[in-house]
């Protein structure tokens, strides 16, 4: 298990994603600001493992407040929230940790005679939790997507949706690891992902830290290898469905989605529970994050643009749900019409 991230008495210790893979760094947040600081920067990144983070973040601000009282906590505990809440606006997951964080913390405090040091002890066991959900979940994603990969064949995938991208195993790339492990012969070709460049960095880095062959290809290669039969299946991850079914995740995606469909070729997407949204009807409504210009206009500290050029830098884009062949969740594999057959897994998940 690669570890993306962990509790240390100390705070919240990550691997820094973006020396990866040619330096292998650790980054120590001691303070909620630190760890929002580190999802911001893209130290850590992909949506479950940044709503654990969040999580840890909301514990570990807790567990250094100063406040004499309850009143005083919530206070702060509203503010700690909102900071790790402005992060990254688009993945839901990260949301969804601080709603979970923050149920947990109103039904401490209701408890008469509740301490400062029980509340953030219970905050920091649910952020543990959380840690443990996460990789079962995605152990659980992969088990269920891994029959719908070709026995030998080449999978495309987009971004980085790794143990990388979640406390451990990963999304997309758990799907492709299950598959491995049943004995499936599986080749990756990996989109270099502009302009961060994490399938280039972090999937190519950690597929080859497990043996997995592996293919870097430029994002505009996708199209002639589909063509020349060398692509078989797409999976990626996803940072927020729709209720509709229609998928954010890292830009690039939606032109990846268009060509697996003209030539035939599945398109899955990979994503725990916590990642759809219920409550946004479609991709219409998903907001996406802005980044700053400089990942565009600079790389490696060198400018490639020329001065005062204007740049775009969205870092996702909306897939609709037409070209999504299945959505690979823990709770198991979900066919059109996505609108209908969330509802009945979500449903059959409340009932058990």
């Amino acid at each position: 298990m690669i570890p993306t991230l962990e509790w240390t008495q100390e705070g919240v210790r990550f691997l820094d994603q973006t020396k990866l893979p040619l330096e292998e760094t650790y980054v120590l947040a001691t303070s909620y600001q630190q760890v929002a600081d580190v999802i911001t920067t893209m130290v850590v990144r992909g949506a479950p493992a940044i709503g654990v983070s969040a999580a840890m973040g909301i514990a570990l601000g807790v567990k250094q407040s100063k406040a004499a009282t309850i009143p005083e906590l919530a206070k702060e505990f509203d503010t700690i929230c909102n900071t790790l809440a402005a992060t990254r606006p688009t993945a839901v997951n990260l949301f969804w940790a601080i709603a979970r964080m923050r149920d947990r913390f109103a039904a401490l405090t209701a408890q008469a005679g509740i301490t400062r040091k029980a509340v953030a002890d219970a905050l920091i066991k649910e952020g543990l939790v959380m840690y443990d959900e996460d990789i079962a979940a995605c152990k659980s994603m992969g088990a269920n997507g891994a029959e719908l990969l070709p026995e030998s064949g080449g999978v495309l995938t987009h971004c980085n949706a790794g143990a990388l991208a979640t406390c451990g195993y990963g999304t997309a790339l758990g799907v492709i690891r299950a598959a491995v492990e049943r004995g499936q012969a599986i080749h990756v070709y990996a989109d270099e992902t502009r302009p961060f460049l994490q399938g280039a960095r972090l999937t190519a880095w950690e597929l080859m830290h497990d043996g997995i062959p592996t293919t870097v290809l430029c994002d505009n290669m996708a199209a002639s290898l589909m063509r020349q039969g060398k692509i078989h299946a797409v999976v990626v991850g996803a940072d927020r469905i729709a209720a509709n079914g229609d998928v954010a995740n890292k830009i690039g995606t939606y032109s990846v989605a268009i060509m697996a469909k003209e030539h035939g070729i599945p398109f899955y997407v990979a994503a725990p529970w916590s990642t759809i949204d219920l409550a946004t009807p479609t991709g219409d409504e998903i907001p996406i994050e802005q980044r700053a210009e400089i990942e565009v206009t600079h790389h490696a500290g060198k400018q490639l643009t020329p001065h005062g050029v204007g740049i775009e830098n969205p870092a996702f884009d909306v897939t609709p749900a037409k070209y999504v062949t299945a959505i690979i969740t823990e709770r198991g594999v979900l066919r059109a019409p996505y609108a209908e057959s969330l509802i009945v897994l979500e449903a059959a998940a409340a009932a058990n």
